[in-house]
């Protein structure tokens, strides 16, 4: 069997601060010619990348922000050409990269979803007899016949991932882009794609739901800063990618970490964690030291910790206001501490942090601070390996029990 994705050698190099070239007069072409603008620095995005797929598989595609994915999904898509190398498709391939990619927006939906159904080159009667499904799915019925520019970016998702699941393709691109929607459409669409998958047809899918990613897929390849490091068992990429974060992107200071959400008036500054190795049954101790951007009363803070498992399960969540511990904020070089018990078995955990005044959130970072909780325990487990789930807790067991 032939594969249905050849990727040969691929390379992708891109110029620092490029920017779009403009209509230049035949005057500004002589002047330009003889004015050569300084060179620029170029880097690779994607450096000889070579893969195959073969028809039925679904292959994820893992790496930090900035590791090549998205580059090489629109290599794939045929968005944008290779510096170097061949990709063989055997097959038709849809792509849901971008919210809104592919669609007009001065088209309705309906006209939308034909235009789409002609770029894949499927004909009236094809799309026709797909066309009740793919409304149905999306949920967009009452605005089918209103203009694409009217839509929110949700619409838009719900309506592009319909197109591409239904329309059949042979082969489907689905990028981060579903983070977009709510959870439960999130859900919807990978039980369609697991469909899809199951019907022979293949599937790339870029995510940084480690639950979705496992559930979906059966092989990856992991990419760092634009080479592809690994390619195996989806199990084995999703260990060396959060390995690889453990090591690179624990921090200390938070107020320069760009991809946070929230108003920004008051935001996280560092975090202090004693212990970077806690033993199951041992407290973690966390220290949170704020900064303040824009200056005002801050009362009634809500502080809240969140402990993640690399499948992006919510373990832990904590906040003083679970106590009524009411906190105003006073001065920068205030501290924060929470105490938590853990009943956590050994591992590696990601923190998500948030702080909220007035009901509004003000500073929200996930995904970018880590703890690690080592080998042992407080309980006097004999044998934790045989510990099922993430929990690890202290118990007794006894013989007739009496209430004694």
């Amino acid at each position: 069997m032939k594969p249905i994705i050849e990727v040969k050698n691929i390379s992708k190099e891109y110029r620092r601060g490029a920017q779009k070239e403009q209509y230049l007069s035949l005057r500004d072409q002589v002047f330009k010619s003889f004015n050569p603008s300084r060179k620029k620095e170029t880097f690779m995005a994607l450096e000889d990348i070579s893969f195959e797929v073969y028809p039925g598989d679904s292959l994820a595609i893992i790496g930090k922000n900035g590791a090549g994915k998205s580059t090489l999904l629109k290599i794939l898509s045929r968005i944008t050409p290779p510096t170097k190398g061949e990709i063989i498709l055997r097959g038709r391939l849809a792509s849901l990269l971008e919210v809104g990619t592919g669609f007009h927006p001065e088209l309705t939906g309906r006209e939308n979803v034909f235009l789409n159904g002609s770029i894949l080159g499927l004909g009236r009667a094809e799309i026709n007899r797909q066309f009740d499904a793919i409304v149905d799915f999306s949920g967009v019925g009452p605005f089918l016949d209103t203009p694409l520019k009217h839509y929110s970016s949700g619409m838009q998702l719900r309506l592009a991932f319909a197109v591409a699941a239904h329309l059949e393709p042979e082969i489907l691109v689905i990028d981060e882009v579903l983070a977009v929607g709510d959870s439960a459409f999130q859900q919807k669409c990978i039980e369609k794609m697991t469909e899809v998958s199951k019907s022979g047809r293949t599937i790339l899918f870029v995510s940084h739901n480690m639950q979705a990613v496992r559930n979906l897929c059966e092989t990856g390849i992991l990419l760092e800063n634009g080479i592809m490091s690994q390619k195996g068992k989806i199990d084995d990429i999703i260990s060396s990618y959060h390995n690889d974060l453990i090591k690179s992107e624990s921090v200390t200071r938070l107020d320069n970490i760009e991809s946070r959400k929230g108003k920004g008036h008051l935001i996280f500054q560092k975090i202090l964690i004693p212990n970077q190795i806690n033993k199951p049954g041992e407290k973690i101790k966390l220290g949170l030291q704020l900064k303040t951007i824009v200056p005002g009363l801050y009362q009634n803070l809500d502080f809240g910790v969140a402990i993640k498992d690399f499948l992006n399960n919510t373990l832990i969540h904590v906040s003083n206001k679970y106590i009524s511990y009411e906190i105003d904020h006073q001065n920068d070089s205030d501290i924060y501490w929470f105490e938590i018990e853990n009943d956590l078995k050994s591992g590696n955990y990601s923190l998500t942090l948030f702080i909220r005044a007035s009901d509004e959130i003000e500073d929200w970072i996930s995904d970018k601070i880590f703890i690690e909780i080592g080998e042992g325990n407080s309980y006097g487990y004999s044998n934790t390996d045989e510990i099922q789930g993430m929990i690890q807790p202290g118990f007794n067991f006894y013989l007739n029990y009496h209430g004694k």
